[in-house]
């Protein structure tokens, strides 16, 4: 079902607008986020906005896919060599302060891109970069040459390990800011 039949059963409003959020990252990390069954969707979902667009711009709506700065998630932790690669990224981005975490990003998208009266600001490709500062040359040649030197006593030197296992905890609501860990906790509870 498309926009034609959500605005013939008069659920979508003139000037309806989508996102979706999507990831490309550096060519270290191609073969899991471009190529695949996972770059497979992502062409999908891209090629589905761009008909979208086209269809909710006739009502002065519009459908985008926001290419996203790594983040820590669930399924990020678990590709190989990611958690590396965004602990390098994490601490050169915040040498620079240019780094962003989630809340930061999206405020940044919603800002510059899809505030009421906005028009996003779009790649060839119809795609919002929130991967700009991620991408920025210096940043990817300063990570790449870390890449190359890192070893294991080398890690706490040239990545931010400790803050992306701080992210990682957080997302599991361990090492939250204010919450007394060593407090007691009722752990039998009744269901009432």
């Amino acid at each position: 079902m498309g926009p034609r039949a959500w605005r013939a059963g008069g659920v979508l409003a003139d000037g309806a607008r989508t996102v979706a959020f999507s990831y490309i990252g550096p060519e270290v990390s191609h073969a899991i986020y471009r190529h695949g069954t996972i770059g497979r969707a992502k062409e999908d979902l891209e090629a589905s906005a761009a008909g979208l667009r086209a269809e909710l711009s006739a009502s002065g709506g519009g459908a985008w896919v926001s290419i996203n700065k790594a983040v820590v998630t669930q399924a990020s932790a678990a590709i190989p060599g990611v958690p590396l690669y965004m602990s390098m990224l994490f601490d050169v981005m915040k040498a620079e302060g240019t780094h962003e975490g989630p809340i930061e990003q999206i405020a940044r998208l919603y800002r510059d891109h899809l505030a009421p009266g906005m028009t996003p600001t779009i790649d060839e490709e119809g795609r919002i970069r929130l991967d700009d500062l991620e991408m920025r040359d210096g940043v990817q040649a300063e990570v790449s040459r870390r890449w190359a030197e890192v070893t294991t006593e080398s890690l706490g030197d040239l990545s931010d390990f400790a803050g992306y296992q701080r992210y990682f905890e957080q997302l599991f609501g361990f090492s939250v800011d204010g919450i007394d860990y060593d407090a007691p906790t009722e752990i039998h509870r009744t269901l009432a």
